[in-house]
């Protein structure tokens, strides 16, 4: 383990080389982020219909599923901040595709591919390098960096297809310029990547060029993640958070036009309230909840379910705004830890790589399953108040049978997970 920087007062200690960790993170999601935008009107700029824009999101998830039995395995097999830099490379290659005249969609699922390879590679250095006691530090470090870059990652987005620059904002040499910044924001996340050590972790080598080999090894560390009791807790927690908060980030712009009277420009910026209590409740998680103590937060689930129902029918935006905060905050509360507690016994049963690759493909399936439910429930015209209250229910049904399975498991789970904390 490298030797530890002195934190702020009261925070765990965190490694060196951690905040070039965060960092590069940091670069790349933004640069991801304000690509979206940029290929958007890409589209737009060649004139495709308004459907493929949906496509750019399903193509660039569709890598953290399909590829999950094989970035785990190769998260292990290399170090993984090279591993990191590499898949900015690639992502620099999805963009000189699209400079190049590559459908838009293939590109961006060229740089989702990239993005489903960094984020095991990414989260299990944080887990080999972070000692077990300063894990929810170092997670709430990462949920405000993934948050800031995805507010700040639009923001740029934006002013990069603006006409302010100067440049046509739709025209070739507008957006030729634009791909070309964000190609040095990805550059810049693979330098600061070199200043991240290597963690020394070592795995087995896996049969990277044996398909059945990998998938039947991926299957094996799935079940075994899901019927521990603190991975299998932690990870139905964070599936169902992801699924039902990108679902309910369409629904809220559709919620705030229908009964805040709000056009779309102005409910985008309801999604920075969420955002703001996601960052303030990340902090208050490193700081105040210890990995021993993460199961404790699980209660939160239910007031999160409860918020969403409540918001459905505000009709004031006065009352909106701090209910949204409130929401983002007890949001960040609740996934912090548990991504913590997943991250800890994730690497204890399976390897760092292997153990995030599972989250990711849980994860991101949630995503697009409830996507194309929320999608099939608007193309039935179901009436959206229901369908929002529906998912705040779902949400506090689900966490009240997850707490009753903690109670079962709460005294032998707990004894394990203080020793583990402790030997580490």
């Amino acid at each position: 383990m490298p030797p530890s920087v002195s934190p702020a007062a009261g925070s765990p200690p965190l490694p060196r080389g951690f905040h070039a960790l965060l960092g590069a993170q940091f670069c790349s999601a933004l640069a991801d982020n304000a690509l979206l935008i940029v290929t958007i009107a890409l589209l737009q700029r060649r004139g495709l219909p308004l459907w493929w824009a949906p496509l750019l999101k399903v193509g660039f998830t569709l890598s953290y599923v399909l590829l999950a039995p094989l970035v785990g395995p190769l998260a292990d097999a290399v170090p993984k901040a090279r591993l990191m830099a590499w898949m900015n490379g690639l992502k620099i290659v999805g963009l000189a595709g699209m400079l190049l005249g590559w459908h838009p969609v293939l590109a961006y699922s060229l740089v989702g591919l990239g993005a489903a390879a960094y984020a095991p590679a990414k989260y299990g250095l944080v887990t080999e390098l972070v000692p077990a006691r300063a894990l929810v530090a170092a997670n709430g470090w990462l949920e405000v960096s993934i948050v800031g870059a995805a507010l700040l990652g639009t923001v740029l987005g934006g002013l990069l297809v603006a006409p302010w620059l100067g440049l046509p904002s739709l025209g070739a040499q507008g957006l030729d310029c634009s791909l070309a910044a964000l190609a040095g924001l990805y550059a810049l996340a693979a330098l600061l990547q070199l200043a991240v050590p290597d963690s020394g972790a070592r795995y087995p080598a896996a049969p990277l060029l044996r398909p059945l080999a990998l998938t039947r090894d991926f299957w094996r560390s799935h079940r075994r993640l899901w019927r521990d009791a603190e991975g299998g807790l932690s990870l139905a927690v964070t599936t169902l958070f992801w699924g039902v908060g990108a679902t309910l980030q369409l629904a809220v712009l559709r919620w705030a036009e229908l009964r805040l009277g709000l056009p779309l420009e102005r409910a985008a910026w309801l999604q920075a309230a969420v955002a703001i209590g996601v960052v303030v409740g990340a902090a208050l998680a490193g700081r105040c909840v210890p990995l021993a103590a993460a199961w404790r937060v699980l209660p939160l689930g239910l007031l999160l379910g409860l918020l969403i129902i409540a918001i459905a029918w505000v009709q004031d935006l006065a009352l909106a705004l701090p209910l949204l905060a409130l929401t983002g905050a007890v949001g960040g509360l609740l996934v912090v830890p548990m991504n913590a507690l997943l991250q800890h016994r994730g690497y204890q049963l399976l390897s760092a790589g292997r153990s995030i690759a599972v989250q990711g493909f849980n994860e991101n399936l949630s995503v697009l399953l409830m996507l194309g439910a929320y999608a099939g429930a608007l193309a039935l015209e179901l009436p959206l108040l229901p369908l929002m209250s529906g998912f705040g229910a779902l949400i506090a049904l689900a966490m009240a049978a997850l707490l009753w399975r903690r109670g079962r498991a709460a005294p032998s789970s707990s004894r394990r997970l203080g020793r583990d904390v402790g030997a580490g």
